[in-house]
Formats: C-alpha cells, structure tokens, sequence
C-alpha cells in the first residue's frame, strides 16, 4: 500500500519578519545620516570686479591644511580665515583660493568648505577637482 504524503502549507510569517527587520534596519541607518548644502559659485561669480584685496591662500592636502603657507587645525581653520580677512563689515567680499592638493577627498573639501562657511566677508573658490 502507497503512502500519501501531504505536503505542508508553507509559512509566511519568517519571510514577513525578515522583510520587516530589514526595513527597520534600513529606516533607522538613514535617520542618522546627515546632509547639508554647500554654495559653490564660480569664479566669475566669487570675485567681484575692482576688489583690491589680496587673495587668502589656502592649500588643502589629504592630512593637512596651509592658510597663507602656515598650517591650521580644520577646528581652529575658521577662526584664522576671519583673522586674515580681517576687513570692515561694508568692504567686498575678499578672495579665498582653495587649492586642492593630491590625494584630497570630495569629503575632506566639504569638510573645509563647511568649516569656512560661517566667515563673514569672504568669497572660496576651489582651484582644483576632488577624487
């Protein structure tokens, strides 16, 4: 005599559970995640016509920041900036070239670009591409 056998049902509920754990991983991580923008403007743009101030130069290298040729803590960069442009309140914008050395990551250029943004009077203009 043959033996029937009958097959279960299959059930959802571990494939449903692993659906929604992957779904709450992937809510919570992009919580966490934050974004900002940068203002890039071009160097037409950036440098007012007739500005007589002297450019700041600042070269931008994967470990390390110059200001003017000395070299800056990214934490204390925004406090040099203001420092070197020191300029009155109503004067144009004064130039900030950003030269990008080899190596410098489009994240490390954000970095600079963030912690420089809060600089009254200025105008960065990035004098190279990022990798």
């Amino acid at each position: 005599m043959r033996r029937h056998r009958f097959r279960r049902r299959l059930s959802m509920t571990s494939l449903i559970d692993v659906i929604f754990l992957l779904l709450l991983f992937f809510m919570l991580t992009s919580t966490f995640t934050r974004f900002s923008e940068i203002e890039l403007t071009t160097a037409a743009r950036s440098v007012p016509p007739g500005s007589e101030a002297a450019p700041l130069f600042l070269q931008l290298a994967a470990d390390e920041v110059r200001l003017n040729g000395d070299t800056v803590a990214l934490a204390a960069l925004a406090e040099a900036v203001e420092r070197a442009a020191d300029a009155p309140a109503d004067a144009p914008p004064r130039p900030v070239l950003v030269s990008l050395r080899e190596g410098v990551t489009a994240q490390r250029l954000t970095d600079v670009l963030v912690a420089i943004r809060g600089v009254p009077n200025i105008a960065p203009t990035v004098l190279g591409a990022a990798s």
